[in-house]
């Protein structure tokens, strides 16, 4: 009886400083971050997934974080295994929300012109660092497809 009042007392007090969040926020939105860094295949994986994901929940805020291969589908041309381009897919998601991120590093080592990136993605310093911010510092949750 002893230990659980101990934990009652902590719980109110680590809410009472912010420590726990509180079950149901004023917000309920889900952000999640995708990850894509496999090239083609994974990419059109992902799209799929993403939209899967928009179908069960339109409220949800996605980012997708490209580097490595993973950029490759967010270069202007880019297309499917089938020959299928992505531009139409990556705008019609880029319309519902979902924000499209490029690892600079990646253009740099791979000596590609930033000019080359789809127009609704946005060039970040580093890909991996942008996964890790996101996840730290603005609670998205993980998804690698």
């Amino acid at each position: 009886m002893k230990r659980l009042l101990q934990l009652l007392q902590f719980t109110w007090l680590a809410a009472m400083l912010g420590l726990i969040a509180p079950a149901h926020a004023a917000d309920d939105t889900i952000k999640t971050v995708y990850h894509m860094s496999e090239g083609i295949p994974q990419a059109v994986r992902g799209l799929r997934n993403i939209q899967n994901h928009l179908s069960a929940d339109p409220k949800a805020k996605i980012v997708v974080v490209a580097h490595g291969a993973g950029i490759d589908f967010l270069l202007q041309g880019a297309t499917t295994p089938n020959e299928q381009s992505f531009a139409g897919a990556i705008g019609d998601l880029a319309a519902k929300g979902v924000e499209f991120r490029v690892c600079n590093n990646t253009l740099v080592s791979r000596k590609i012109d930033p000019a080359k990136v789809v127009l609704e993605a946005t060039i970040v310093p580093s890909g991996v660092a942008e996964v890790a911010r996101l996840q730290a510092k603005e609670g998205f949750v993980y998804l690698k497809p």
